[in-house]
């Protein structure tokens, strides 16, 4: 385990480094983005590798959720210049003659600290956001995913200068060391918990935090809809990465009119997308024991109607649909994160809206169903991170749209411009002129009170 001594030279260094200047240059954020895009490409045998060993991740799986990482490198490399220009501000009429502006400039050092769902994805996307505002950064990657971790280690190691970016590996006690220190950002992905432990030792410092956590996204399924499209993007969105996914469908809320015929295209579907998924290339693992246990427990709730397998050796469990369920059972009290859908039928679409908004804030929500007038009435009742209609997960993928949480699920923003933003001080110039003095505003004020009211309107 890395000292705390050494916990301190690696910041004092990275620290000495942003001093100089390097990071608020514009052509070398565009080189260091152009290394790491490169650096992923040179990595992705390496990174296919250890997301099979880590989660027995489908190749297409890892290229789509996890080299796709390069997508957001690219967006951030045709928007760069633009984003780090000064923007002018509207200066009101008391203030003439003088000018405003905005400039962007970056934080200092920042720590990333990844998840072990998409261990890799999850923790360079962010420091795409960092190196394009200028900043320094350490990350931690996710201990449980370590071959992931060893790889992300590796590549940053051979392409950039550990004063600038640098990885610490570890478990607990390494976050626990890291937490203590001082630091200009701190970006964490993970589970609530974790992400209330983050932010109290942030608050020691005043430091600020973005926390991307994550909650029970419900997916709410109406009768005005494409049955078989509805399926396919319900059973993709939940199971993809064995359902451990932070914006994964979390539970069905399924009009009962159509509740029957759903779940039988969803079984079609299962069946069609992985045959028998204990022997399917095509379906991961449960990351390890631990969550395989906790996940079992969610089993004795209901009455599955799909799936329910499970071979403890490999931390297999089939694609799973519960039905007969209560918002009491424990599978409805904390994120499922796994590949079991539990469904809850209604028949007013009040009562869906009424379940949602009875538990915490989700960091996604879905909604199937053509109808404008449905569509408007779940986006103004319910608060979530982010909502997408009629698709599952396929949001995250949009650069153009923050991804966030609110409330239990998150604080703050990212991706694209949003990452930008995220790891960027905005700082505010007011620039007068010298040349015209008005009195108005000096003592003594006798006389002068009619004019400052008219001002002030």
């Amino acid at each position: 385990m890395i000292s705390q001594l050494a916990v301190n030279d690696i910041i004092r260094s990275q620290r000495e480094f942003f001093k100089t200047g390097k990071t608020k240059e514009i052509d070398f954020r565009v080189q260091q983005l152009n290394r790491l895009k490169q650096a992923v490409v040179e990595y992705k045998t390496a990174i296919l590798e250890a997301l099979k060993k880590d989660l027995y991740k489908p190749e297409f799986e890892t290229y789509a959720t996890e080299i796709g990482v390069v997508k957001e490198i690219d967006y951030a490399l045709k928007n760069i210049k633009s984003w780090v220009k000064p923007k002018k501000a509207a200066i009101p009429l008391e203030q003439m003659p003088a000018s405003g502006r905005i400039y962007p400039e970056p934080l200092g050092v920042v720590l990333i600290i990844g998840p072990w769902n998409y261990p890799f994805q999850l923790i360079i996307s962010p420091l795409v956001g960092v190196i394009a505002s200028g900043n320094c950064a350490i990350l931690k990657p996710s201990e449980i995913a370590p071959h992931t971790s060893k790889v992300v280690a590796d590549l940053i190691q051979k392409n950039f200068d550990s004063a600038y970016i640098t990885v610490v590996e570890g478990g607990a006690e390494v976050s626990k060391q890291l937490l203590a220190e001082k630091f200009d950002h701190i970006f964490f992905t993970g589970g609530t918990a974790i992400g209330k432990i983050v932010m109290e030792a942030a608050a020691k410092h005043l430091t600020p935090v973005t926390l991307e956590l994550g909650g029970k996204s419900p997916c709410i399924v109406d009768t005005d809809i494409n049955i078989e499209h509805t399926a396919k993007r319900i059973t993709w969105g939940k199971f993809i990465n064995a359902g451990q996914t932070c914006i994964a469908p979390d539970y069905l809320l399924v009009n009962t009119k159509i509740k029957s015929e759903l779940l039988s295209n969803i079984k079609k579907c299962i069946l069609e997308f992985y045959g028998d998924a204990a022997k399917s290339a095509d379906y991961a693992r449960v990351i390890n024991s631990k969550h395989f246990s906790r996940l079992g427990e969610f089993l004795k709730d209901g009455k599955v109607i799909i799936g329910g397998e499970t071979h403890p050796d490999e931390c297999y469990i089939a694609p799973t649909v519960i039905d007969d369920i209560s918002l009491e059972m424990p599978v409805m009290q904390e994120e499922i994160f796994g590949p079991i859908l539990p469904v809850i039928e209604y028949s007013d679409l009040t009562e869906a809206i009424a379940i949602i908004n009875e538990k915490p804030k989700p960091l996604a929500l879905y909604l199937f169903s053509r109808n404008k007038d449905i569509q408007q009435q779940v986006l103004q009742a319910t608060s979530s991170g982010g909502v997408c209609i009629n698709d599952t997960v396929m949001q995250v993928g949009v650069s153009t749209l923050p991804f966030g949480g609110v409330g239990d699920s998150g604080i703050g923003k990212y991706h694209g411009k949003a990452s930008f933003d995220t790891f960027t001080h905005y700082k505010s110039v007011l620039n007068r002129s010298l040349n015209v003095d008005f009195k108005w505003r000096y003592a003594p004020y006798l006389g002068k009170l009619d004019l400052l009211k008219r001002i002030i309107g």
